[in-house]
């Protein structure tokens, strides 16, 4: 239990209204919470393009190969044109699981936290430091409520994919040994589907380009990418304009793939986990219960690193759009 003194913050990424501390001085209204259902709705109804086939499963289902751990989510079922897949349930499942504890935490709010209240203001004020000491004071208060939703969801979403029974309760088939073969899982990890993370992706982008015209403008976010930097005159100034115009184009390059960066680093860290996992259950079939549990537990810290990851890049990619005072980057 905490000190009543200490700062007390009293908000899930955005499903309490504000954040605040118990000595009375506001922090910032970070996170409406109307926003959190919003966000936590976007990042799973974007999976619907599923139906791709680059990306999803088709309807006439393959047995797949001997322990092999498919790349394409499996469809459950279809409503209309839209394809279900089990990835998808699962992200449901951690949207909805968040929305409750949020608001189970902060329906009657406490002075002095304790039990799932308790939880929420650690881990959110945790956030809120950590995001603080990185990007500075008046950026965290404007993007805090994205970097921390995403960092939460992403955790779950990662940790509930290792709940057993995910990934190896489905519809399948008998070995001529009498083993049963899953073809079609009933749930499978979130975050081990390329459609979850290419839409936290392009969620990210998004609001990325929104925050970099909010803090530059228009002119001043293709100044910050096209225009020259340093001080230069006569000749030199347009030598170093046609560079710095080149260079941009390079940087537009990179921005462009930033998208594709994050959410491939996030699905192959998660599918490899899945497929080391699969591996070392099958390696001794007498020892299946055993010889997993070590890398079990190291999925546990790898589905921490990979939400703290994401979350850093997308931070450090608003930082150096949205900060521009001198001496920032030394500071930083």
């Amino acid at each position: 239990m905490r000190d009543a003194s200490a700062p007390c913050v009293v908000c899930i990424a955005s499903a309490a209204p504000h954040l605040r501390e118990t000595s009375g001085r506001c922090l910032h209204n970070t996170m409406p919470l109307r926003f959190l259902p919003l966000l936590l709705l976007l990042l799973t109804l974007c999976a619907f393009v599923a139906p791709a086939p680059a990306f999803a499963a088709e309807e006439g289902h393959q047995i797949r190969e001997e322990h092999a751990v498919p790349l394409k989510p499996d469809v459950l079922l279809h409503v209309g044109p839209l394809a279900i897949t089990n990835s998808m349930v699962v992200s449901w499942i951690v949207a909805a699981a968040i929305l409750v504890c949020a608001r189970l935490a902060t329906r009657t709010i406490k002075s002095v936290p304790a039990g799932l209240q308790n939880f929420w203001e650690w881990l959110v004020e945790s956030l809120y430091n950590f995001l603080e000491n990185i990007i500075g004071r008046d950026l965290v208060r404007k993007t805090f409520w994205f970097f921390a939703t995403i960092f939460i969801f992403i955790l779950f979403v990662n940790w509930f994919g290792l709940i057993p029974g995910v990934g190896t309760i489905g519809w399948g088939h008998y070995e001529p040994n009498g083993a049963f073969q899953i073809d079609r899982p009933l749930l499978r990890g979130g975050n081990a589907d390329l459609n979850m993370t290419a839409a936290m992706s392009m969620i990210f982008f998004a609001c990325w380009v929104i925050w970099a015209i909010q803090a530059n403008g228009v002119g001043g976010f293709l100044m910050h990418i096209f225009g020259p930097k340093g001080e230069s005159k006569g000749l030199m100034k347009i030598a170093m304009v046609g560079v710095f115009f080149a260079v941009g184009i390079l940087e537009v390059v990179s921005i462009l793939f930033r998208p594709i960066s994050l959410s491939f680093r996030l699905f192959g860290n998660v599918y490899a986990g899945e497929t080391i996992l699969e591996s070392m259950s099958h390696m001794v079939p007498a020892l299946a219960w055993l010889i997993p549990i070590p890398f079990y537990f190291m999925e546990l810290l790898v589905g921490v690193v990979q939400a703290l990851v994401f979350m850093l890049l997308t931070a450090v990619f608003t930082l150096l759009i949205a900060k521009h005072e001198p001496g920032h980057e030394a500071h930083h």
